[in-house]
């Protein structure tokens, strides 16, 4: 644990490192925000590294520490992940916040924060903001927070969890790719 402007946070456990061979070992987390004619909508996102998969999200008009625990909350009870896996973030106040880092450790995960002002740190995270910001965001002007957030809903568990194939995963879509490496299916 170091301390960095008054705020406790764990050490990088990850080093740009994100490839991994079986589920729920690295998930990465992060927040992207885009304008309706109402104001913005923050989402929040959990992505296992393994498959790509986003595994827990949370969608708000607000950028709190509630939008990143409902969805690592909900990556956690979706998932049930045993003991040492990582959750990777950056060093956001909602990351950093004791709410936060106190639902990774009662879940028996491991906090990593990345270094300060460095993309490359949480890359797979900010890939997935890429893709949706140009396959769903940049389409259209969006007129209501809830339009927005319905079409995020779909974005993630219509399309790009079940639809989207990815080419580092053998063109497979995350949902495919943990099927073919498990013999029991993980909870979707």
């Amino acid at each position: 644990m170091k301390r960095l402007s008054g705020v406790a946070t764990a050490d990088d456990l990850v080093h740009r490192k994100f490839h991994r061979l079986a589920p729920n070992e690295l998930w990465v987390t992060d927040i992207t925000e885009h304008p309706t004619r109402e104001g913005k909508v923050y989402c929040c996102a959990v992505m296992d590294t393994f498959s790509r998969k986003i595994v827990g999200w949370s969608i708000d008009s607000s950028q709190d520490t509630h939008l990143v625990v409902n969805a690592l909350d909900m990556a956690i009870k979706a998932r049930r992940p045993g003991a040492g896996g990582i959750v990777h973030a950056d060093h956001g106040v909602q990351f950093t916040s004791w709410a936060f880092t106190s639902k990774i450790r009662d879940a028996g995960l491991m906090p990593s924060f990345g270094t300060i002002g460095d993309c490359y740190d949480n890359s797979m995270m900010e890939s997935f903001w890429s893709s949706m910001q140009i396959e769903l965001l940049n389409r259209k002007k969006w007129r209501t927070r809830t339009d927005l957030a319905n079409a995020m809903f779909e974005y993630i568990e219509i399309f790009y969890n079940r639809q989207r194939r990815h080419s580092k995963l053998g063109y497979t879509t995350p949902i495919e790719h943990e099927l073919r490496f498990t013999t029991t299916p993980i909870p979707a």
